[in-house]
């Protein structure tokens, strides 16, 4: 251990580090570092690694394999490309680390990041707009007008991230117009945009939405402000819901057994974890904000939305939508062209 270094525990690092990052990420870019550092201070509990000038170059090596395989309270093995994010964020942390002299200033470089084939950095978990609707169709039933509705409702429909759901205000939505509609807006620090002000955009919204919309604000919206006074459209009974409560709601709702819809992984329903609601993302068939979001842009294309439309309404390039986002197969691609070609 080098003599120039400072003794610092892997807990009030990260917190250090958290802190120091307020002024340059989101909040769901902190929220999830903060969630993928988690994981590395459960690994240095379990080792009694207590001061990070202890940390070396092979107990690096070691955390990448227990992360990997799935150790460690709460936590399931992990494919490459979700290896790597969390090993990058860790990379990012030790170098801060290396900064304020907690750890050696070249360990952060002996980070070993997984190598990922083409393709392999891109997810392929969707929620199918067929699925998506029966959910709606359940919801609109049973929640009508809930907030799990109205959440699911937006995401679905205007194909918006968590972060501009929960960035509304009362005031950013006009359900009175012939032409109703939501403001996504950018305000930082309290609620930011992905793209920060370029952002910024009016979304169109059907009449059947801003009904359940009024409805919502009407009946069943907590009448509460957040910590800056102002009055959030989406609520809970302290205020405006973190990004982690809106996700949460998309991976409780997309449980097939949620909706009595059955079990299709074989698993006893009685005896399933992911039937609780703290481990509904346990659950295969469970989904997150940014699988309907893909699952949406896979709509508009399959139906031939012009391609600057899709990307006007959902704050992306079309290098990222078709990336990240469009989860067409070869084949509909394919088939979808020939109608283009006549003479192919």
């Amino acid at each position: 251990m080098s003599e120039d270094l400072e003794a610092l525990g892997p807990r009030e690092a990260v917190e250090l580090y958290l802190e120091a990052k307020q002024d340059d990420l989101a909040e769901a870019t902190l929220e999830g570092q903060s969630y993928r550092l988690d994981a590395f201070v459960q690994w240095c509990s379990e080792q009694h690694l207590e001061n990070l000038n202890q940390l070396t170059g092979r107990d690096l090596y070691a955390y990448r394999v227990w992360r990997r395989e799935g150790n460690g309270h709460g936590r399931d093995p992990v494919k490459p490309v979700t290896l790597r994010g969390q090993l990058a964020t860790l990379k990012a942390f030790l170098r801060f680390c290396g900064d304020i002299e907690a750890v050696p200033p070249d360990l952060h470089d002996k980070v070993p990041l997984p190598t990922l084939d083409a393709g392999e950095d891109v997810s392929e978990s969707t929620l199918d707009p067929e699925r998506a609707e029966q959910i709606l169709d359940y919801l609109g039933r049973y929640q009508y007008a809930s907030r799990n509705h109205v959440i699911m409702l937006l995401l679905w429909r205007t194909g918006c991230r968590i972060g501009g759901i929960r960035a509304l205000d009362l005031r950013d939505v006009d359900l009175e117009s012939e032409e109703p509609a939501v403001h996504f807006v950018h305000r930082p620090p309290e609620t930011p945009l992905k793209n920060g002000e370029r952002g910024n955009r009016w979304n169109r919204i059907g009449e059947y939405v801003a009904k359940v919309l009024r409805d919502y604000i009407e009946h069943n919206r907590e009448d509460v402000r957040d910590e800056q006074g102002r009055a959030p459209l989406v609520t809970t009974t302290a205020g405006r819901p973190a990004t982690s409560t809106i996700r949460n709601t998309l991976y409780r709702v997309t449980r097939p057994c949620w909706r009595n819809a059955g079990c299709p992984h074989d698993r006893n329903i009685e005896e399933c974890e992911a039937t609780r609601i703290e481990s509904a993302s346990k659950c295969p068939s469970s989904r997150s904000p940014h699988d309907a979001r893909s699952g949406r842009v896979t709509y508009y294309r399959r139906n031939e939305t012009p391609r600057q439309v899709v990307e006007d309404r959902l704050n992306a390039s079309e290098d990222i939508l078709d990336k990240h986002y469009d989860r067409r197969s070869n084949r509909e691609r394919a088939e979808q062209r020939s109608e283009y070609l006549p003479d192919q």
